[in-house]
């Protein structure tokens, strides 16, 4: 069985993860987020297959930076830990450190831009593109950002 981790940062690219969770039970799953109120409980439903970064946000520019660099160091942690064949995200700033070190191990990456953009990419979405081994988008008007995207159509 396939060895798969979802990742996302909390919010609506975790909500739009989640609509993928009838996929989780065909695979080999495991689930990384940040860790805040709103997600604490997914630990109970997922148990050992759930995993958490720090909360940060780029609106606390002060605090933000040491954060980042703190979940690019549990992010090689756990990528080790698990040692997925395949990372699936909706992004955001989250994902992008696993998605590079999944990269330089040969794990598959795929990434599904958020539906909350329609006419302009993410930081994230930009940055992962170029290692994506699949680049998901969810309106047609993205297809001109991402040329190699294929159209997947809305997540919800």
């Amino acid at each position: 069985m396939k060895k798969v981790l979802f990742i996302s940062s909390t919010g609506g690219h975790l909500d739009e993860l989640m609509q993928m969770e009838p996929l989780f039970q065909k695979y080999n799953y495991y689930i990384i987020t940040e860790k805040d109120k709103s997600t604490k409980s997914l630990k109970k439903t997922y148990g050992n297959r759930m995993f958490y970064l720090l909360y940060g946000t780029r609106k606390k520019m002060l605090t933000y930076p040491f954060i980042f660099i703190i979940n690019i160091f549990k992010s090689l942690i756990l990528y080790i830990k698990i040692r997925p064949e395949y990372i699936v995200s909706t992004g955001t700033h989250t994902a992008v450190p696993i998605c590079y070190i999944g990269k330089l191990f040969r794990a598959k990456i795929i990434f599904i831009e958020t539906f909350a953009n329609k006419n302009s990419g993410t930081l994230s979405g930009k940055m992962i593109y170029p290692i994506s081994n699949l680049f998901i988008v969810q309106w047609e008007e993205m297809l001109k950002l991402y040329p190699k995207a294929i159209l997947g159509g809305s997540i919800y």
